[in-house]
């Protein structure tokens, strides 16, 4: 526990939270592309290979706006609070689970979506985003690989001139 304490932790840089909000946008909507593809290949009908678009299109914008939601809620967060933790992770999940209920047209869960995704994110961000601790490049490379035991000779004689 001493050691997540004793860790140096980067100043905080703000960052453009439309210019991360659209690059995120980019990534869920060509994430949204390929599910909507599954769902075109999977069902029956006579779209053709343009049912990706026109059919299940509006998955591709679902997936867009759920990642621009979360992406840029996380950002305004965290430089209103210059840091970036759970707590912004937990604020752009919910919000972008307010979305996903809004799009069934409930309020109820439009709240839930946001409870159960922000719980979710908050947990995932507060224990480490799945891999733990970040560590540098040479900081991973001292802890993987063993140090050489010294020299018996040399133990030997740092022992005989004490």
């Amino acid at each position: 526990m001493a050691d997540v304490e004793d860790r140096i932790t980067p100043a905080f840089e703000p960052k453009s939270a439309v210019g991360y909000a659209s690059h995120v946008a980019l990534q869920a909507g060509a994430v949204g592309f390929v599910v909507s593809s599954v769902q075109n290949a999977l069902g029956k009908h006579s779209h053709g290979a343009m049912g990706v678009l026109t059919r299940t299109g509006g998955t591709i914008g679902f997936f867009a706006a759920m990642g621009a939601t979360f992406a840029f809620t996380e950002t305004i967060v965290a430089n209103q609070r210059q840091k970036k933790d759970a707590v912004s992770g937990a604020a752009g999940a919910c919000a972008a689970g307010f979305l996903a209920g809004i799009k069934s047209r409930s309020i109820p869960s439009a709240i839930g979506g946001c409870v159960v995704m922000g719980a979710i994110m908050g947990a995932f961000d507060y224990s480490g985003n799945l891999f733990g601790e970040v560590l540098s490049k040479e900081e991973r490379r001292a802890r993987f690989f063993k140090t050489p035991p010294k020299p018996f000779l040399d133990t030997a004689k740092t022992a005989d001139s004490q």
